[in-house]
């Protein structure tokens, strides 16, 4: 396997849909290490008709959402096994840093590095970037359910 998922891989994967399912690919995946994923942001995302008319600006939220799926992805990779049937939702977040907007027709790449797993706890070290812009930080939290 390349480390790469394509939409159908993703669907099984994520419990997520429109217009919540915030992952399009995964470009690298090292089970236990790391993942690269990406989100193709356009015009038409629900979520730009109130974020804001005129001046259309990705929610952090909806980015750390990303991040966070792209997590969930990494997590049933490595663990197909112990995850299976299971959910992962967000247990926290620190160090969380918006260093620029994403807007539409941008390319969302996120980066993420397994820090540790304990018990049901997965935490990870993850960055967005646009072209080669870091635009949010974080190290994030998941707990399985």
């Amino acid at each position: 396997m390349d480390g790469r998922l394509d939409i159908k891989e993703i669907w099984s994967l994520l419990p997520h849909r429109y217009p919540f399912l915030l992952v399009d690919r995964v470009l690298s995946l090292e089970p236990g290490v790391s993942i690269k994923a990406i989100k193709n942001v356009t015009i038409n995302e629900a979520f730009f008709q109130g974020h804001f008319p005129g001046e259309p600006i990705m929610p952090g939220v909806l980015i750390l959402e990303a991040m966070a799926q792209t997590g969930i992805i990494f997590a049933k990779k490595t663990d197909p096994e112990g995850l299976k049937g299971k959910l992962l939702v967000f247990a926290g977040m620190d160090g969380v840093r918006f260093r620029k907007s994403v807007v539409p027709g941008d390319q969302l790449v996120m980066n993420l590095r397994s820090i540790k797993r304990k018990s049901i706890l997965w935490k990870m070290d993850c960055k967005a970037f646009v072209d080669d812009d870091l635009v949010v930080e974080s190290i994030l939290t998941a707990a399985v359910q």
